[in-house]
């Protein structure tokens, strides 16, 4: 049985007449008819009593149309919100580490869009809950890292909740600061001229987040470490407490501002200093067409980064 037949049925039922309901819905009554025969045949029962002044509802047919209507008003419902002139706004939401990029990526792909006819959302937040929105389908998208030190934890995560991760960008470890710390001017940094300095780090939460922490080498003892919740937070008390934080280097100064400095962490030969930034999506989900652009600003950009056409420190 097809919505298309209940359709047909309903109309009949209105008409009174297989020839009127023929002429509204433009078929041809053996066409009609036989439409009607195969739904009787399917639902083992009569639903018209022909006759010579047109047809009637049997009493299964009245019990049957009564149901139908209530379905193909439901589709009808569903027709005017969500099809090509429905009403409703279609949704667009991402859920990321705090990565500047993701931002603006997102910010690009608005300006490409009537925003009165969407509504979108984004949303920083702890690496937990990024994996736990796109299982929840409350994200579309979500954007984190995976590195050596955190890739088996992150990944069985991933699989147990059927999410893929794809790739976006692999990168070095860089030292994040504010402009005015002693260190800002320096070409590289090593890991012993950090000490004494607040390290910075987003706060996970749960006994085992240190495999959750957003800012790579998370095995490093540090003389004083500061959690935060936010990014505005961490800019504000690298400027008051001359802290600093790890990070990919793929810094947006048109959102962050000029006030800061991505400097290169030296490379002490471990491979926890490369991190791979990619998105993760439910697998076997088809893209909608906005994630499909979030996706391809987000690649504009980073490319742009790598080229040295966009801001990254």
């Amino acid at each position: 049985m097809t919505l298309q037949q209940f359709h047909y049925a309903i109309v009949i039922s209105e008409t009174g007449s297989m020839n009127k309901a023929a002429e509204r819905l433009y078929l041809s009554q053996p066409s009609l008819t036989s439409a009607m025969q195969e739904l009787e045949k399917e639902l083992g029962i009569t639903i018209f009593r022909r006759g010579a002044r047109g047809v009637t509802l049997t009493n299964d047919g009245q019990e049957f149309i009564t149901y139908a209507r209530q379905i193909y008003d439901q589709y009808e419902q569903l027709a005017e919100k969500y099809g090509p002139s429905g009403k409703i706004k279609k949704k667009f939401s991402v859920t990321t580490q705090h990565y500047s990029f993701a931002v603006k990526a997102f910010v690009e792909m608005v300006k490409n869009l009537d925003a009165s006819q969407y509504e979108f959302a984004i949303k920083e937040a702890k690496t937990r809950e990024v994996i736990e929105d796109v299982a929840g389908l409350r994200s579309e998208i979500g954007i984190l890292y995976l590195s050596e030190f955190n890739r088996k934890v992150i990944t069985k995560l991933l699989n147990a909740h059927e999410i893929e991760f794809h790739e976006l960008i692999d990168c070095k470890a860089y030292v994040y600061l504010w402009k005015g710390h002693p260190l800002a001017e320096q070409e590289s940094i090593g890991m012993e001229e950090l000490y004494g300095y607040p390290f910075l780090s987003f706060e996970q939460g749960g006994n085992d987040s240190f495999y959750f922490l957003e800012e790579i080498f998370t095995m490093n003892e540090y003389s004083q470490t500061i959690k935060a919740n936010d990014r505005a937070t961490v800019l504000n008390l690298m400027v008051g407490l001359n802290g600093y934080t790890l990070c990919s280097g793929i810094i947006c100064g048109e959102l962050n501002g000029g006030d800061y400095r991505a400097i290169p962490l030296k490379d002490d030969g471990t491979e926890n200093m490369t991190m791979k930034i990619g998105y993760i999506v439910k697998k076997n989900r088809i893209l909608s067409s906005l994630a499909t652009l979030y996706i391809e600003k987000m690649q504009e950009y980073l490319r742009a980064c790598a080229s040295g056409g966009a801001a990254n420190g």
